[in-house]
């Protein structure tokens, strides 16, 4: 837990603590959540940070949250701008609250949200958020042949058939491609996603939901 004044710590350490649901943990206290011969699973680990905005100096502590170990991150902001926003997205945060929302119960529930893994966002933080998305696949990606999951058409369809069960003259034929292209582009989405081989390509492409 890290906050951007030392007034706003106490103040989080004080509505926090009496909750049984949590238990927080300190920056010292990092390294020895899990001792090496401990065979049980370590809890999850969710790094709470608030700030007033996202400024440098706060990116800086969401990364290295990040790099502490702390593979969730819950921001509460005073104020949070779209580009802020998307910012939070690219760092990897699970929840956001805007500060003048952030009540102990709504904090608890945002810290158990993101330790199960999943998300949470403010509804119109959310709108603002599929709005930035849609016009980044409209003026950005599209013009360049790409989707917002970072394949192009034809990597694309090339997948699909793969996952179809078509071997690469099939997929040739189908697409009207030389077979050398369709190795082509299997061979730069494996190495470019640093997937072991085509099998290992379609199962993480349907996985992540990109086909």
């Amino acid at each position: 837990m890290k906050a951007a004044d030392p007034l706003s710590q106490f103040g989080l350490v004080h509505a926090l603590r009496p909750r049984p649901e949590i238990a927080l943990v300190s920056d010292a206290d990092l390294p020895g959540i899990q001792q090496p011969n401990d065979q049980r699973p370590a809890p999850p680990v969710v790094a709470l940070i608030a700030v007033d905005s996202l400024d440098p100096v706060a990116v800086q502590v969401l990364r290295s949250a990040t790099q502490r170990g702390c593979r969730r991150t819950v921001l509460i902001s005073s104020t949070i701008d779209d580009d802020a926003l998307m910012t939070a997205v690219e760092l990897g945060v699970s929840g956001v609250l805007r500060r003048a929302e952030a009540t102990a119960d709504r904090i608890v529930h945002l810290l158990q949200t993101a330790a199960a893994g999943d998300g949470s966002l403010p509804p119109d933080l959310l709108g603002r958020l599929l709005g930035q998305v849609s016009r980044m696949q409209r003026h950005v990606l599209a013009p360049r042949g790409l989707s917002r999951t970072g394949l192009s058409d034809r990597e694309t369809q090339v997948l699909r058939l793969v996952a179809d069960g078509k071997d690469t003259q099939e997929i040739a034929r189908e697409l009207s491609y030389s077979e050398r292209t369709v190795k082509n582009v299997l061979h730069d989405v494996t190495s470019r996603l640093q997937l072991r081989n085509r099998s290992h390509a379609v199962a993480y492409a349907l996985r992540e939901g990109l086909i």
